[in-house]
């Protein structure tokens, strides 16, 4: 119960800042930066829909995509936010609240990724748009800031039959940096280090990283072809916060190592996505 209603309120805070996002910056400028509320901001100007009635009746045929194609859990969950949407759309305040149109949309849509990468992290949606990527996701692995962009250009194509060219291009690069905000969520916020080692005191640099750093080391049988002399290198990945922390310690026995690090992303198993009572 206590992380149901966690997840809850992660959901209710997403869908409040993509309703901030909308009222506040994107729609006072006239961006339909894709997405069932873009289009909402599209009709609403064009036939003088109400966006809150868009919404609803285009997250009523979502829902019907989501319980045959994602699943009972996502289902749920994409009630939730496909319900509340609308209701936040309707209760906040329709106010320009950076006057620049460019600050307006940077701001805006940096926040909107945001708010749909704290959704997709807890498996739910705002309906609409956001529900094709989550079928992208699952059933061809594409990545949903890629399936954000690609759904969105479909409405992004309608502002220039509504709206002037200005205010497509800025549509589109309102998409480029909700998607970009998204992969930097998904990939950059979460960085590792991994470094592999060469030294003759490698028994004292292993022993240091697994008791002063906590990280595991794995030790692989490598020959220099210069003296042709067998020497274990040491590879270990670690968080980034760690890295200077290992570089002390490498210091400390054998100044004169050697060492290649490279920046990871994207890093499974013990320790890392999962815990376990050892390293």
């Amino acid at each position: 119960m206590r992380k149901w209603m966690k997840k809850l309120a992660y959901i209710t805070i997403a869908i409040a800042l993509l309703s901030v996002c909308v009222n506040m910056f994107l729609a006072p400028h006239n961006i339909a930066a894709g997405g069932l509320t873009g289009l909402a901001i599209i009709l609403e100007s064009w036939l003088g829909l109400g966006r809150s009635t868009v919404i609803y009746v285009g997250n009523g045929l979502v829902l019907l995509l989501t319980f045959f194609f994602l699943g009972k859990e996502i289902f749920l969950n994409t009630v939730i936010g496909a319900t509340l949407l609308p209701v936040f759309i309707g209760i906040v305040p329709r106010i320009t609240l950076v006057s620049d149109t460019m600050l307006s949309v940077v701001i805006g849509s940096a926040l909107f990724g945001v708010a749909v990468s704290i959704l997709y992290h807890n498996k739910a949606s705002s309906g609409g748009t956001a529900v094709p990527p989550l079928i992208l996701k699952k059933h061809f692995n594409i990545s949903p800031s890629i399936g954000l962009f690609i759904t969105d250009g479909v409405v992004v194509l309608l502002c220039l039959f509504v709206f002037d060219v200005d205010k497509f291009f800025f549509a589109i690069l309102s998409i480029f940096i909700t998607s970009a905000a998204m992969n930097y969520i998904e990939n950059g916020a979460n960085k590792k280090k991994m470094v592999y080692i060469i030294s003759q005191f490698h028994e004292d640099i292993t022993k240091d990283i697994l008791n002063d750093i906590g990280r595991g080391v794995t030790m692989i049988p490598s020959i220099g072809a210069f003296e042709n002399q067998e020497k274990p290198m040491l590879m270990a990945t670690m968080d980034a916060k760690d890295y200077q922390q290992l570089l002390t310690i490498v210091n400390k026995h054998d100044k004169e190592a050697f060492m290649i690090t490279d920046t990871v992303s994207d890093v499974h198993g013990q320790g890392f996505t999962y815990e376990s009572g050892s390293i």
